[in-house]
């Protein structure tokens, strides 16, 4: 069951996910398109990158997080998980899009979730480079960036004939979910690749009407859920259920769209 969240605790979530959020995004500016990164790959075999930048980031966040809410838990990408007695956990992607980040591309960003046992309160897309900020929860879903504050609201009535469609990397994951992503791509009138998190910032801001992907964990899903739920799209797993545990995900404009693309995905 769904926590009840009063209006004064709403305000503090608020608070804190947007100070969480300037911490990260001052660690990981001192670091963009530098030459001290300290570049680690997390696996022996492949490369899944890490830097002084991502821990650095979620450090911070951590600390933000534990000092104006002690009592929540904390789930991270970089770090062990910090129990709590609030029902309340945060999950942190300091960096999603690492490859990117060391790439010198601008479109990575910082992830925030504050969920609990049912489903995710509060989500936040930052894109500290350039400036923007995705955020959804409590009746409030904006965009703040260069150009002020604007609302976001996923399209609507949008035909699959006329969807543009993201995934991050063109191979998505295994051959299987290649294929699966691919039956449901060739149906879309645009096909792009390689935004990482930016593309559902894309989506709750009407830019775009599908994200598909694969092999996805908790902290690169949950912020992401967050913030377009509240423009109006919906998240779901490639059978229609709960994404909140990652996996394979499709992020959709709307409810009609996304039963065309579980079709596909099905008959795949």
């Amino acid at each position: 069951m769904q926590l009840k969240i009063g209006a004064e605790q709403q305000e503090s979530l608020i608070e804190t996910a947007h100070a969480a959020a300037d911490a990260a995004r001052a660690i990981t500016l001192q670091y963009f398109r530098g030459t001290s990164l300290g570049t680690q790959s997390k696996l022996e075999a492949g490369f899944d990158p890490v830097t002084v930048a991502d821990r650095g980031a979620e450090e911070a966040m951590r600390k933000i997080i534990s000092e104006m809410r002690p009592d929540d838990a904390i789930h991270g990408e970089e770090f062990g998980p910090k129990e709590g007695t609030s029902g309340l956990t945060w999950v942190l992607d300091p960096i999603d899009g690492t490859r990117g980040f060391i790439s010198g591309t601008p479109t990575w960003g910082v992830l925030i979730a504050c969920r609990d046992d049912a489903g995710v309160h509060l989500g936040v897309i930052d894109q500290p480079y350039i400036g923007e900020r995705f955020f959804g929860g409590f009746g409030v879903c904006e965009l703040t960036g260069p150009h002020g504050v604007k609302p976001l609201a996923a399209r609507q009535d949008v035909a699959l004939s006329d969807a543009i469609i993201f995934t991050t990397f063109p191979e998505v994951g295994t051959p299987e979910d290649r294929k699966g992503f691919e039956c449901v791509a060739n149906m879309c009138k645009l096909t792009r690749y390689g935004m990482d998190c930016y593309a559902y910032a894309l989506l709750a801001a009407g830019q775009i009407d599908l994200v598909i992907e694969a092999g996805l964990q908790p902290y690169d899903i949950l912020g992401p859920i967050g913030v377009i739920e509240a423009a109006g799209g919906v998240v779901t797993d490639w059978q229609g259920k709960t994404a909140q545990n990652g996996g394979r995900v499709v992020a959709a404009g709307s409810e009609t769209l996304l039963a065309e693309v579980l079709e596909l995905l099905k008959d795949a």
